[in-house]
Order: C-alpha cells, then structure tokens, then sequence
C-alpha cells in the first residue's frame, strides 16, 4: 500500500526522508495502514516517490526509531499494533511506543549499510566497497566451475558439512599467503569464518566477557563499535592517525583500565587509508605486553596493500595477536570466506565456538577461494584493482581539493578521509536528497562526535557533478 502521491518537495523546511516518513506516520495513526501492514519495499517506494533508494531507507529507519515500524528479516517493514495491549492483573502499564517522527534523526551505522545494499555504486561516494564493475565475475565462475567439476563420489564436497576447522585446501593456501606477509601460521592455525565480520564476532564471544574494556581506533569501523557494545564491553577510543594511534593516550587508557584486548585495523585503516609505521607497531607490541591485553588485527584490505606494509602478527609471530582478514572486499560481497590466524590454543577455541554458532563454514565457497589462491588469479586481479585505485585517486583528489576539501591523512588504497568545512552529518541528509549516499564522519567515531570530516571510497568518487554539488554547498554555507 502507498501514501498518498502528492509529490516530496525538495525546498521544504524538511529533507526528503522526514517528509516522506511524516507521510507514512500520519497515515498509521489515521489507521490507513493497519497493524500488521507491510511498507512498499525500498526500491518500490524509492520509484513510487521520486527519490533516491537511500531517502526511503533513511525514512524507514526514521520510523523504526519513532516505534511505528518494525523489521522482519528477509521480509521488509511491517506497521506495529499502537493500540495499548491488556495489563495483567498486578503488572504496571506496558510503555506505549513514542508517536510521531523525531526531527533530523541522524544517519547510523545501521541506515548506511542498508542503504548500501540498495546503492548504485555510480551515486555513492561513501560506498564501504568496490564498485561492481571493478570485480571478475569470470574469474569467480571459473572458480566455482572448477570447484564442482572437481567434486566427485571420492569426494562429494557439495553433499556435506565442511570441516570446523575450514577446508584444509584452503588453509594450506591462506598458510603460503600468510608467509608472503612474513606471519608464519601452518594450517592448523588457522580457522575459516563466514567473512572477517564473522571471525570478529567469533573473537568476541569467546575471548571477552560483558564489563571488559578493549581499545579501539577513533575514528574506526561502527559496525565493530556496535558489536562490541552490544556485547557489553567498555570501550576505549583511541585517536587514529596516519601511522598508528596515539600512543600517549594509548597507555594512559592501558594503565588505567587494564584492556583485555586491542582492536586495530594496521594496514589502509578504515576510514583513513594510513598504515601503521613499524616505530608505532614496535610501541604497540611492547604496550601489549607490558600490560597484558591482546591485539585482534583486522586486515581485511590486505589484497590492496603491499606484502611489506607493516604487520602486527608478523612482528609478535601470533603470540598475543589474532590476524583476521576475508576475500568479500577484493572478490565478491557475495563470498562470505573470512578466516583467522592465531595461537594453536585460542584456534581451538574459536572453533568451538564456531561449532556453537554456524556448525561449519560452506566447504564449497572455501574450496572456491582456494582456487584463487592457488592458481594466482585472485592475486592477478588483485593487482589490476590496486593499477585502477591508484588511477582513481589520481582523479579524485584535484576533483576534492578543487570543491574546498583537505584530505587529513595522505590519501591511500580505497578509502580517502576528508576534512570538508561544515557538518558532514547535516551534509548527508542534504546528499540523500539529491540521490547521493555519502559516509560522514560521525559513523566513524567511537563517541559519535559530530563534526566536518568524512569518508570517501576513491573509486566511487569520481562523478565532478558530486564535487561540483558539494562546492556549492559549501559555499551556499558561507554566504
């Protein structure tokens, strides 16, 4: 069921989103849409309307946060039932949902990832990954096809669970590409995961208790900020710059708070592109060890880096580090092969967790991606992304510092960190009107600190309309 057609006015006191979820708002208390309705799906409405796919998700998030909506997995969004439900005898009155729409909600980590889902690549300078184009679908084919052919009656891999531990084919692959970045790890250290997000949670669950404190890069990845404190644990904002963090504040954290662990993304971090220095990896391991808290190294841009960038688990040989990388970034989204490398003894923890959790990881996808590895292909595509990124930032950056923006760190591998002159968090409710996803800065801090800075994915920042947009609001805020 639509709302009404009247059109969305694009010079309204109001952005798109809050108009287009007063609409739905008005017509769920008028009881136009019952209980139990299901909203247009995001791309139906998005054509319906005239706006743009992240306008619609960004007013059905407005409306989850008001507590008129809820989402069903794999279903869409569904009206609530508003009417007050009976009170039992001796209980006190349930708490009503609020009514009514909250004015400038700001985007989350939650609205960017579902808008990104939806996004087309050529209108989403705050992309998290590689356009479509950019990825080998014969490559990945050929892999698959080879995977199946090679799948027999002596071996019926796509008739059975996997191997907790992960495909041994695959582990021996990751173990000869390991080596290549100086982190020695034979097979049986090393565990396959449902992407680096899966092995992440892994380390979560099984390595910390609700109350620990675990430090983190500022500004860092929301998704890790989220699942942490969803989990219960304190955490511990660390300024990120282009070599490291800050490791003044780092220690003072430490001999505070007593971390149980350290969360890092050491090569082309996110949101910032900076690698870490091997001065500040020497500091960071001797800080680890005086005050006893492990180090999780998230490498999940590995394939975009060099093999001699600086590496955490390289230096401490996996003693107090975890390294965790995956293939969705550089392969395919849709290759969800992550794995973990680490300890023997904290390897078979999270394989008992896994166990818990997932039984195994598909034994198809990671034989695929065993494939890649082995006969270089993933490494020879590899290689033609790094040549096409390094084109794009040499495109991007005039375009950016020519509309009156200054890139923070020294731009580098996917991701550019940009100091733009005015509310980045303002400036993407504006954006999604006008049909274009950006990530401002605000996802990317620890605190959720508003401010002017934001992340852009170099090669999906190449439109000079969006630079030429953004100028003229920049400017049309300085008049």
């Amino acid at each position: 069921m639509h709302t009404d057609t009247a059109s969305l006015q694009r010079d309204a006191g109001q952005t798109l989103a809050q108009q287009l979820a007063q609409r739905f708002s008005q017509r769920i208390q008028q009881r136009l849409l019952l209980p139990g309705s299901r909203l247009p799906s995001v791309r139906e409405c998005a054509r319906h309307h005239r706006v743009s796919p992240y306008t619609v998700v960004a007013a059905y998030d407005q409306l989850l946060a008001a507590g008129l909506v809820e989402a069903r997995k794999q279903r869409g969004f569904f009206v609530r039932d508003l009417r007050p439900q009976p009170v039992a005898p001796g209980r006190s009155e349930p708490a009503r949902p609020p009514v009514g729409i909250p004015q400038g909600v700001p985007l989350d980590a939650t609205a960017l990832i579902r808008g990104m889902f939806q996004a087309d690549a050529r209108h989403a300078p705050g992309l998290g990954t590689l356009p479509g184009e950019w990825l080998d679908l014969p490559l990945l084919q050929s892999a698959m096809r080879r995977v199946l052919a090679q799948t027999d009656g002596d071996d019926p891999l796509a008739l059975q669970y996997g191997e907790p531990g992960g495909d041994l084919r695959l582990r021996q692959a990751l173990a000869r590409r390991l080596d290549d970045l100086g982190i020695s790890a034979p097979a049986d250290q090393i565990i396959s995961t449902v992407g680096a997000t899966h092995a992440l949670d892994l380390i979560t669950r099984r390595l910390l208790q609700p109350g620990d404190a675990v430090l983190v890069d500022d500004p860092g990845w929301s998704i890790e900020y989220a699942r942490l404190s969803q989990a219960g644990m304190r955490l511990l904002p660390v300024p990120r710059g282009a070599d490291g963090p800050d490791m003044a504040i780092m220690t003072q954290l430490a001999q505070e708070h007593r971390p149980r662990m350290y969360v890092t993304v050491s090569v082309l971090h996110n949101p910032t592109g900076g690698t870490l220095s091997l001065a500040r990896a020497h500091q960071i391991l001797k800080l680890a060890e005086a005050q006893d808290f492990q180090i999780v190294e998230d490498d999940t841009y590995a394939s975009m880096a060099p093999n001699h960038a600086p590496r955490l688990s390289a230096l401490d040989g996996l003693r107090r580090t975890l390294y965790v990388s995956g293939f969705s970034k550089i392969l395919t989204p849709a290759w969800r092969v992550g794995f973990v490398a680490a300890a023997p003894e904290v390897v078979a923890q999270l394989t008992e967790q896994k166990l818990l959790t997932t039984l195994t990881t598909s034994p198809l996808m990671d034989r695929a991606v065993a494939v890649c590895l082995e006969q270089g292909t993933l490494r020879r595509h590899a290689e033609r992304v790094i040549a096409r990124l390094d084109a794009a930032r040499q495109r991007v950056v005039p375009l950016a510092e020519a509309a009156g923006c200054r890139f923070v760190t020294p731009p580098a591998g996917l991701f550019g960190w940009l100091e733009v002159g005015m509310d980045t968090e303002r400036l993407a409710q504006r954006m999604l009107d006008e049909g274009w996803l950006i990530a401002p800065g605000v996802l990317f801090s620890a605190t959720r600190q508003a401010g002017s800075l934001m992340r852009i994915n170099f090669a999906t920042s190449q439109d000079a309309r969006f630079w030429r947009r953004l100028q003229a609001m920049r400017e049309e805020r300085l008049r």
